[in-house]
């Protein structure tokens, strides 16, 4: 799993609607070797859904401060939850 490209955003200090769009846009460049990691003071589910709807593998949690980590990727063999601690 190591060869695997972590696209990142923080999106905890963007205003909507621009953490989605930024995340649309992530979503687009996402192949079998990478995986998107956004960071946001909320959890996003409109974008879940829409990553879901496109058969995404989408997997989020909220830590201790309140912010919600969230993975998406197009490969359905990796594991997301093993990534969080990546």
């Amino acid at each position: 799993m190591s060869n695997l490209h972590k696209i990142t955003l923080d999106a905890r200090e963007l205003e909507h609607p621009k953490p989605l769009e930024l995340a649309i846009k992530a979503l687009r460049e996402l192949d079998e070797e990478n995986y998107f990691y956004m960071i946001h003071r909320k959890n996003p589910i409109p974008l879940l859904d829409l990553a879901i709807e496109q058969h995404f593998q989408v997997s989020s949690k909220k830590d201790e401060q309140g912010d919600w980590h969230i993975l998406i990727c197009k490969n359905q063999n990796i594991q997301l939850g093993e990534l969080f601690s990546v």
